[in-house]
């Protein structure tokens, strides 16, 4: 449902105007607008403030550049030729893109734009493909955060299109057109643009929200007792980055708040939660770099944020002689962001409200949904939170194909076992198996891993072939010491992946990043094989398998017969096994 002529256009009073969704140009919206737009009126006719006076939800302030905008930008400046032409990397595309003109017809609304705001505002992508529950090509157009602070308006204003036109050529960097071509190519994508404040507060060089969240309807790891249709959340201090990016955060089950996390001690904790967050600098100009999508970006530490006074209600802190954590920040000692205050006491009830706006998004689209959000908690009156909603997808659950039986797990001939997967049903087509070496892994090498797979991943595509993904660590995480940091183009011709764990390095599946979604979007099976669990992978054997090709870092095998694979992820249970047992296999 195309919801285009449904809004006003853009009023330069902008914080001023009434309106709160308005447009520039007469084209699209694309997924990402459409899907707020939808918010909007969810929202207006559904949500109940009375039920949590404590709050104030509602979308962002926002305008959106339609994609007829980006038409004309494409065709007043030649630049079609340049993204045909195949032979340009993402900088030389995005430099191109800055040295061209926005269309005049949209000027005179961008300059008003920047005379009356003055706060942080995203740039955010909204193409015609995103946010599709197949294909919701989750991260790969770029977003923008611009501190839009400077003294004078001429100033705001170059920032501002430089950060438009950076967006406009994601469009065309090797990540999108990779992901394209991995989701059946031949289709014609535009790019509209949001321009959005930023939900959160200013403190001193420093802007960001107290919180940012992304939470599901469905559990696709659900444990602990469970259900899967009960959900998962994700929390973290600062910019919504570090979720969608795979780093560390807090991820729980909002029907569940309370439960204590799955570790052996409260000091483990110290290592397994967030320590960093990002904000966006409003202090000195950084390195002036407009190609870069972390411009404005300020990574900052927990002490930071002690300082700006927000801890209270995200973190407890760490009583070393009892091996406790203690909700909240009142004694001394190490913090530990748990969310306890808000989770555990209810102070704000923060999670009443993420479940009740995962409801009313399911029953308005009458699908399992993502939603993506912030939150303000002394915004915009003392006592009261403002939550932003930011986003609202459809996820793509599959459906029941039988099950996988415990026995299985143990059975003749098992090269992988896990009792963590993600996936349901059966392949018996999938020769090829792409495994980081154990002997030479290594996360300082990770980049170069990276670069390997993607080399290995080219080769199959060309060929056809569907393979197995084995590695260390999460797969897709932007923090090289966490796992091996892929683009989902990069590996976008596994049908299974396997991410195996290392001491010291356990860390729980990110289902709130932008690699999750594309991933499950694509029905790729991911089995989690922890090195504490009952199960192990069959390394000798892999190892045994005559090499197609192989590099510093990774093999690729081919077998006969093919894998046959396993997968229900309703009980967590899946299995990759030889077709039929080699002599002398033992259960």
């Amino acid at each position: 449902m195309d919801l285009t002529r449904a809004f006003p256009e853009f009023d330069r009073r902008f914080f001023e105007s009434h309106e709160d969704f308005t447009l520039i140009g007469s084209g699209g919206l694309g997924g990402k607008a459409q899907g707020l737009a939808r918010v909007k009126r969810m929202l207006e006719t559904s949500w109940s403030p009375e039920r949590h006076p404590e709050f104030e939800v509602g979308i962002p302030r926002l305008t959106v550049l339609a994609t007829d905008v980006f038409d004309r930008f494409l065709d007043e400046n030649a630049l079609r030729d340049v993204v045909r032409s195949g032979g340009s990397d993402d900088e030389t595309i995005a430099r191109s893109f800055q040295r061209a003109s926005l269309p005049a017809s949209v000027v005179g609304d961008l300059r008003g734009f920047v005379e009356r705001v003055h706060r942080p505002i995203a740039v955010r992508s909204s193409s015609l493909l995103e946010d599709e529950a197949e294909r919701p090509f989750a991260g790969v157009y770029a977003t923008k955060m611009i501190p839009n602070n400077q003294l004078d308006a001429e100033s705001r204003f170059r920032r501002l299109t430089e950060a438009i036109k950076f967006v406009y050529a994601s469009t065309y960097f090797g990540g999108a057109k990779e992901y394209l071509a991995a989701a059946g190519g031949g289709m014609e994508e535009k790019m509209a643009v949001i321009l959005q404040e930023v939900v959160g507060r200013r403190h001193g060089d420093r802007f960001y929200p107290d919180v940012s969240g992304v939470a599901r309807s469905w559990n696709f790891y659900a444990a602990s007792g469970a259900r899967p249709e009960e959900g998962t959340a994700t929390l973290a201090l600062g910019l919504g980055k570090t979720i969608v990016d795979g780093g560390v955060a807090w991820s729980y089950s909002p029907a569940w708040p309370r439960a204590n996390p799955p570790v052996a001690s409260a000091r483990d904790l110290l290592d397994a939660t967030q320590t960093r967050f990002w904000s966006v600098n409003m202090g000195a100009p950084p390195a002036y770099d407009p190609v870069v999508e972390t411009e404005y970006l300020l990574p900052c530490g927990l002490a930071e944020a002690e300082e700006d006074g927000v801890l209270g209600p995200l973190a407890s802190t760490y009583d070393r002689e009892s091996d406790r954590l203690r909700p909240g920040i009142g004694a001394r000692g190490a913090r530990v962001l748990t969310f306890a205050p808000i989770l555990v006491q209810g102070a704000p009830p923060l999670n009443d409200v993420v479940r009740a706006m995962l409801d009313l998004a399911e029953t308005t689209w009458g699908a399992p949904m993502e939603i993506e959000f912030a939150a303000a908690l002394d915004e915009p009156r003392p006592g009261a939170a403002r939550v932003g909603f930011l986003q609202a997808r459809p996820l793509a659950v599959a459906p029941e194909t039988g099950a996988v039986t415990p026995e299985s797990l143990a059975a003749p001939g098992v090269v992988i076992a896990s009792e963590s997967v993600l996936g349901r049903g059966r392949s018996e087509e999938l020769a090829d198996v792409v495994f980081v070496r154990r002997q030479t892994f290594a996360p300082a090498r990770s980049l170069e891993i990276a670069a390997e797979i993607e080399r290995m991943n080219r080769a199959l595509l060309a060929a056809g072939r569907r393979y197995v993904l084995v590695g260390f660590g999460r797969w897709g995480s932007a923090d090289p010491w966490l796992g091996i940091p892929v683009r989902w183009g990069q590996i976008s011709g596994a049908s299974v992946i396997v991410e195996a764990s290392l001491p010291g390095a356990e860390a729980a599946p990110s289902q709130g990043s932008h690699f999750f979604h594309n991933m499950t979007g694509a029905g790729v099976a991911y089995f989690t094989v922890r090195h504490t669990g009952h199960y192990a992978i069959d390394w000798a054997w892999l190892d045994a398998q005559p090499a197609v090709s192989e590099s510093a870092h990774v093999r690729h095998v081919r077998l006969a017969p093919p894998l046959v694979v396993e997968t229900d992820g309703r009980s967590g249970r899946g299995v990759i096994r030889r077709a039929a047992p080699a002599p002398g296999d033992r259960p």
